[in-house]
């Protein structure tokens, strides 16, 4: 009984920290989708040598990214995209 107690109480600390990061992951992948995959598909985000710890360096690496494609991204497109990056692939906070 304690063990599922404890087990639910981190799941739920899991689940209470993702849905703090802002931003809506939906429509984060249609802005990756209709972006980012023209010059990497999603295996950059999952190799062993990823450069990507931290969520300020997601940002920061985003921020690059869209520097070099020449695609301006809105305040909310950019919480979006890092949203859904953290969620499905970094896992951040």
């Amino acid at each position: 009984m304690i063990r599922a107690l404890l087990l639910f109480t981190l799941f739920s600390i899991a689940l209470a920290a993702q849905a703090a990061l802002p931003g809506n992951s939906a429509e984060g992948k249609k802005v990756h989708d209709a972006n980012c995959v023209k010059c990497h598909d999603t295996s950059v985000y999952t190799r062993k040598d990823r450069r990507i710890d931290s969520l300020d360096a997601l940002n920061a690496q985003l921020s690059t990214c869209s520097h070099g494609a020449q695609v301006t991204l809105s305040d909310d497109e950019q919480k979006n995209v890092v949203k859904y990056l953290s969620e499905q692939f970094y896992k951040f906070n």
